[in-house]
């Protein structure tokens, strides 16, 4: 059997394991399914999967076995009682988890003569088995390279690096800025909605604005990396000034003010700390928590 179709096991079948393991299947993959409850694996079972009956089963019937359950509690309940199954076979992990469970997992695995990754999923089910969509992987790089044709079945394939733990810190990182995006883009519509605009509106502009936004980000990341931040573009006392015309408005709307009052307190914290002529970049020392210049 080429690497191009070689042989997988999927354990844990909610939406996203049955998901991974149907992308799978699409392409071609022989897959192994398992799953406590046995009947989640009837669909599978008819689109072609091969269906084990226990753990042992799943874990004997391929050289890769890619694991989704709910938490790494659920996980060393499926694995550790057959953990001796998995010698010479190689353990992706798609589990949600910290990087520290990541590192301990990455252990526990190694003790057991098996390859690690770790992996986060950076999208929903629906999403799973689209090139677009990015799957983030850490941890070997010879055992990443080795599987990476079967991984890019699922998505984009992103290694992070040799550090087991970076896919589950990138994992909560980009899951902060999606929230923090969402939530001011939800502010951003209750604001407008207060005089009539649709969110079907808003939401369009909204899109190109991000784009803008976009631009921000790479031009601020060196200056992060630097610890400099020249503010030859907008500095944090001019944004101080226009987060007090979004505060006035949302107030006047009868708008929720926590979020720009929170962002503002943030602000403010950076102007206090020396950076109220730096860019918004600075704001940075703030959320490292070492506020100050040096």
């Amino acid at each position: 059997m080429n690497e191009g179709h070689q042989a997988v096991t999927v354990l844990g079948l909610g939406s996203m394991g049955s998901a991974l393991a149907g992308a799978l299947l699409d392409r071609g993959r022989p897959t192994t399914v398992w799953n406590r409850s046995a009947d989640k694996a009837r669909p599978l079972v008819e689109r072609g999967a091969r269906p084990a009956a226990t753990p042992r089963e799943a874990v004997a019937s391929a050289p890769l076995v890619i694991a989704c359950v709910l938490d790494h509690e659920a996980l060393h309940t499926v694995l550790d009682p057959v953990a001796d199954a998995l010698a010479g076979r190689t353990l992706v992990n798609l589990t949600s988890g910290t990087p520290e469970q990541a590192h301990e997992a990455l252990a526990w695995a190694r003790g057991h003569g098996a390859g690690y990754l770790d992996g986060a999923i950076m999208t929903t089910p629906p999403g799973v088995g689209s090139p677009e969509k990015m799957f983030l992987y850490s941890g070997s790089s010879t055992v990443f390279e080795a599987h990476r044709p079967t991984l890019a079945a699922l998505g984009d394939p992103l290694y992070l690096g040799a550090d087991a733990g970076l896919a589950s810190l990138y994992d909560a990182a980009l899951l902060g800025l999606m929230w923090s995006t969402m939530t001011g883009w939800l502010h951003g519509a209750a604001l407008v909605g207060a005089e009539k605009t649709p969110a079907t509106d808003f939401t369009p502009v909204a899109i190109r604005w991000l784009t803008t936004v976009t631009e921000f980000l790479t031009t601020y990341a060196p200056q992060v990396d630097a610890g400099r931040y020249p503010g030859d573009d907008a500095t944090v006392d001019v944004q101080i000034a226009a987060i007090g015309h979004l505060v006035h408005a949302a107030a006047l709307r009868g708008v929720d003010t926590a979020l720009p009052e929170l962002l503002r307190s943030a602000m403010e914290s950076a102007r206090d700390a020396g950076h109220g002529s730096d860019s918004f970049a600075s704001v940075i020392e703030v959320l490292r928590g070492r506020a100050g210049r040096g």
